[in-house]
């Protein structure tokens, strides 16, 4: 589907969490800047992190958890869309079947499943194709709890030094427009506060 000219498809990719502000120039010099008016989507901190992101809890469609919130989108600067899917996998150091596509001619479908509101946004807008992260939550795989506001407050208090202030810069720094009971309830806590201002123990 590489095409030139003036027909050069629209291809939104969505985007909620590190991906907005976590600069990483080859990822980011193929996209244009970031929109807010992105479709609505089932979002929660509900997935434990790898090490290098010191295990904190990451936003991810959370079907069973999370919360409606608007997320953001940015238009890809690539002429075919299986380009623009490489490069949001290389950016998530993930496999191919976790990052969703959708594609307004439906010549290939993402066979994990599309969020229902994602192609009703994109048909709005006229887009030929969205791609997004699709990673899920591994919150009980990981820890052997159910995901729970207080499971969720219990990991992130057991984490070292290190990864609690990952694990703050994170929730902190996610998009205003992401609203969810876990991010309410830790921004009221008062040693998330102080993790933030890089005061915690």
């Amino acid at each position: 589907m590489t095409i030139t000219g003036e027909n050069k498809p629209r291809i939104a990719m969505l985007g909620w969490g590190s991906l907005i502000w976590d600069v990483r120039p080859e990822f980011d010099n193929q996209h244009g800047p970031w929109h807010d008016d992105g479709p609505v989507l089932p979002l929660e901190f509900s997935r434990v992190s790898g090490a290098t992101r010191g295990r904190a809890l990451t936003l991810v469609i959370d079907t069973a958890n999370g919360s409606d919130c608007t997320v953001k989108y940015a238009l890809s600067k690539r002429r075919d869309p299986e380009d623009a899917i490489a490069d949001l996998r290389g950016r998530e150091g993930t496999i191919l079947k976790r990052i969703g596509f959708w594609f307004a001619d439906g010549r290939r479908k993402y066979e994990f499943g599309v969020p229902g509101a994602v192609a009703t946004w994109a048909q709005d807008r006229k887009f030929d194709a969205v791609i997004w992260t699709a990673l899920e939550s591994n919150f009980k795989e990981d820890t052997g709890e159910s995901f729970s506001i207080d499971a969720a407050i219990t990991h992130l208090k057991s984490l070292p030094a290190e990864g609690k202030a990952m694990a703050a810069e994170y929730v902190w720094r996610a998009p205003s427009l992401v609203k969810t009971p876990l991010r309410r309830k830790l921004q009221s806590e008062p040693w998330f506060t102080e993790e933030k201002n890089g005061s915690g123990q």
